[in-house]
């Protein structure tokens, strides 16, 4: 073989080589995660979500999840900034931004399930919550509401009475609203604190959801538990991605990435919840946590409570465009319908 049919067939092998490797080549979607590595985001929503893209993609596009890339309050500007394509964000934690978010947060005083409010939540955001640009600069790819809040001790208590004074942990939005309300001292705290905060005496016990029971380890430092029906409050979410990542991947896979997302991927998170909340529970259970119902007497300030806060919360959207009673009406029209819809639980990788 001369030179030329040497050159010839290395620039032939070489050509086929780059074209297989850009064959098999995939988008990865950068995930930053903050919570811990047991708790379900990552051990079954972040999971769930790679299979369903991986699939719909034909594995052209994955998803990789990094920890710890920063504290949960700094998420949205880590995938603003592009050091993350995406991320779980908390909107409490953002004081100020978000207003609208706030809407599947006021008490209900009726139980139903994470996921279906997830799904209810998703309809309400497209339909009525996203113009007030709340989330400029980043996609929302889904929306998500956590388990009912309730209320954690390290002494046990038996009324809202017992809690006049005591520091308990705050994670914004409607929660502070309320502790106002009860004449508790609120500490804004992650929930990643709590464990911390509890067991030097810093805090007397926090608001949170019962799944932190056991994934933030709340029943080993505030094992008494303050309950009423459907939860003090709920927490609003959502998981969002930088515009930018859209440039990676073909329209064709751009819409399969956005078709496991939306409603599916907003299931799966609420799913996610009601599952943690569950085994929250059991595993408060197993510890040793009681569970207190405020009485009647309590619930009926609750209510009051809860329909001023929703009045100065409907004045204040007003001002960023969204129609409060009205979304309110879709979002419980959308919980009822969501009830009646076939759960996510099927598709779910579940660890």
């Amino acid at each position: 073989m001369n030179n030329s049919t040497r050159l010839m067939v290395g620039a032939v092998a070489a050509f086929g080589l780059s074209f297989g490797t850009q064959a098999l080549a995939q988008t990865t979607i950068t995930v930053s995660t903050w919570g811990g590595p047991n708790h379900g985001i990552n051990t079954m929503v972040w999971p769930t979500w790679k299979a369903w893209i991986e699939e719909a993609t034909d594995d052209r596009v994955t998803v990789e999840v990094i920890h710890d890339m920063g504290p949960p309050a700094s998420q949205m500007a880590l995938v603003a900034d592009g050091v993350a394509d995406a991320s779980w964000i908390f909107h409490a934690h953002m004081a100020g931004r978000f207003l609208a978010t706030q809407l599947p947060e006021f008490p209900t005083f009726e139980e139903f399930s994470s996921e279906d409010a997830s799904a209810a939540y998703w309809q309400t955001h497209q339909e009525h919550l996203a113009q007030a640009g709340e989330h400029r600069g980043i996609d929302v790819m889904a929306m998500g509401v956590h388990g009912p809040g309730q209320i954690f001790t390290r002494d046990q208590v038996e009324d809202l009475d017992g809690l006049d004074g005591k520091r308990l942990r705050v994670g914004g939005g409607v929660m502070s609203g309320l502790a106002d309300a009860m004449d508790v001292i609120g500490v804004a705290l992650p929930p990643t604190g709590v464990y911390e905060a509890a067991s030097q005496g810093v805090v007397d016990g926090a608001m949170l959801t019962l799944e932190s029971l056991k994934s933030f380890r709340v029943a080993e430092v505030a094992p008494h538990t303050l309950t009423v029906d459907g939860g003090f409050y709920r927490g609003s979410f959502a998981i969002v991605v930088n515009p930018m990542v859209w440039d990676q991947m073909s329209e064709e896979d751009r819409e399969a990435v956005h078709s496991v997302s939306g409603e599916p991927l907003s299931r799966l998170f609420g799913y996610m919840m009601d599952v943690s909340d569950e085994r929250g529970v059991e595993f408060g259970k197993a510890e040793g946590q009681t569970f207190t119902p405020v009485p009647e007497s309590d619930v009926a300030m609750l209510r009051q409570v809860t329909d001023q806060l929703i009045a100065d919360w409907s004045e204040s959207v007003s001002e960023r465009g969204v129609k409060a009673e009205e979304a309110l009406a879709y979002f419980y029209d959308q919980l009822d319908a969501a009830a009646n819809q076939d759960s996510i639980a099927p598709r779910v990788l579940e660890r």
